[in-house]
């Protein structure tokens, strides 16, 4: 089945460049498999243009293919025939073409770079001397987020300040999944294991349930998701074995630094550099305390893809088992005794998600201005938000749990509530709790609130409607 899951705010702002009839250059980049080529189809809906898709092949290949792709666009069976010799060849040919509104999408660019690195230069060169004053819509995609970044947006780069506009594509966030599957603890679930990239998600099946997709799509040797981790990693990375092992001791645990290089054995510099280019892969993130400011030293590091926190918390540790073909045992004997464990560590931050949905409609107690989690001297609270005009603070508990005690909950999180230390003695407090089922619920007010799943999916369904208003 072949569904494309939101991303309405990037094809919108694709199709004002359009209209614009202005010359454009929009870069558009972002992780494998987060869905670039499906929004790129998506926009040639809207607009005339094609779709030319690099391959790592030779020059020659390359230009033998697009001359073909453009013969057939342009009904034009000379160029189909002769081709394209060079880069200059191509672009002389799409001056050509460029006296109308006409998109020139080329997906996978950086395989192009590497073939020939003076094909950015060559961009610059009719850029500046033709293109800029024509109605070509240039759009240049690529998956490798560092060589995009390089080759682009450096200033280093022969095409710096030349792009008009940037797109860097996000995985979905957990609202979107919730719209596409419609059930809360599905979706919960499933946005757990399989997170928010289009093709991770699109491959599990919403008619079974979680177990047997993680036994089917996942962890059984020949699916196209078992493998799928390694293969992005060792596209992405040159000395893939330390990031295995610094991904592996996040998904383990170890959020520190010095918690990783315990584990690792690696020394500080080392994990620091991995760390970095993990985090500029989108593959891991940093988390400060909501009322830190970003120099704080209290960082804790986290896996910022579900999948891959997923795989390296269950598949990694058994993969000699998989490989033997034992999927349903490991299910059986070592995810399911885990997995609300696991789905409760993510689900603060899927509360988060609608939190963000909420704030825009006014569903919460106050407009919060930040948002996040918050830990000090072994205390933690998952989630505070602050309004820092008129200084209110909301905190939050989530539990993954059927039958949760309110009562209990509203108790301890009072308790942590003074150590928290932001705009004490002025600051206005509300409490809330979110769990799967409560037991007791204490009496709600205008400062205390409590969630159920069956809570959330009213509060979002009323989002949606414009039931509330900010």
């Amino acid at each position: 089945m072949s569904v494309f899951l939101d991303r309405h705010r990037e094809l919108s702002a694709l199709a004002d460049r359009y209209r614009s009839g202005k010359a454009e250059f929009v870069v558009l980049y972002g992780r494998r498999r987060v869905g670039k080529s499906d929004l790129i189809d998506q926009f040639l809906q809207f607009g005339n243009g094609i779709h030319l898709l690099a391959r790592e092949e030779s020059k020659t290949l390359q230009l033998r293919k697009f001359s073909r792709d453009l013969g057939d666009y342009f009904e034009d069976p000379f160029l189909k025939r002769t081709g394209f010799s060079d880069w200059d060849s191509f672009f002389e040919y799409i001056v050509q073409r460029s006296g109308s509104r006409f998109v020139l999408a080329i997906d996978e660019f950086p395989y192009l770079v590497k073939e020939d690195p003076s094909l950015p230069s060559i961009i610059q060169d009719y850029w500046d001397t033709h293109l800029k004053e024509t109605q070509v819509f240039l759009l240049l995609s690529g998956s490798s987020i560092s060589m995009m970044e390089s080759t682009t947006m450096d200033y280093r780069s022969p095409l710096f300040g030349r792009r008009t506009g940037q797109i860097l594509l996000h995985p979905l966030r957990f609202i979107h999944v919730l719209d596409y599957l419609g059930d809360m603890r599905k979706a919960v679930e499933f946005y757990a294991v399989f997170g928010g990239t289009p093709a991770y998600i699109m491959t599990a099946d919403p008619d079974k349930d979680i177990m047997a997709n993680v036994e089917e799509k996942l962890l059984r040797e020949d699916s196209f998701l078992f493998r799928d981790v390694e293969f992005v990693l060792r596209t992405e990375l040159a000395e893939p074995r330390y990031y295995f092992s610094i991904l592996y001791s996040i998904a383990e645990g170890n959020n520190r630094i010095g918690l990783i290089c315990n584990d690792t054995g690696l020394s500080k510099s080392i994990v620091n550099k991995y760390l970095s280019v993990l985090i500029d892969l989108q593959l891991v993130h940093r988390r400060i305390p909501v009322t830190e400011g970003q120099k704080s030293r209290k960082g804790l590091y986290f896996l910022s893809d579900n999948l891959f926190n997923f795989w390296f918390s269950f598949a990694n540790p058994c993969l000699e088992s998989l490989e033997r073909g034992n999927a349903g045992l490991i299910v059986d004997q070592y995810v399911k005794p885990r997995f609300a464990a696991y789905v409760g560590r993510l689900f603060e931050a899927i509360v988060a998600d609608l939190f963000e949905l909420f704030n825009q409609h006014g569903a919460l107690p106050f407009v919060y201005t930040r948002l996040g989690s918050w830990w000090h001297r072994g205390e933690e609270i998952d989630i505070i938000c602050l309004r820092e005009d008129q200084p209110e603070i909301l905190f939050c508990e989530c539990k993954w749990q059927d039958g949760v005690d309110g009562h209990r909950v509203l108790e301890e999180l009072r308790a942590k509530a003074p150590h928290v230390s932001w705009q004490n003695g002025r600051r206005k407090e509300h409490f809330c709790i979110v769990a799967r089922t409560f037991s007791r619920r204490p009496m709600e007010d205008d400062r205390v609130s409590c969630y159920d799943l069956d809570d959330l999916t009213r509060v979002v369904a009323d989002c949606r409607k414009g039931g509330f208003s900010a």
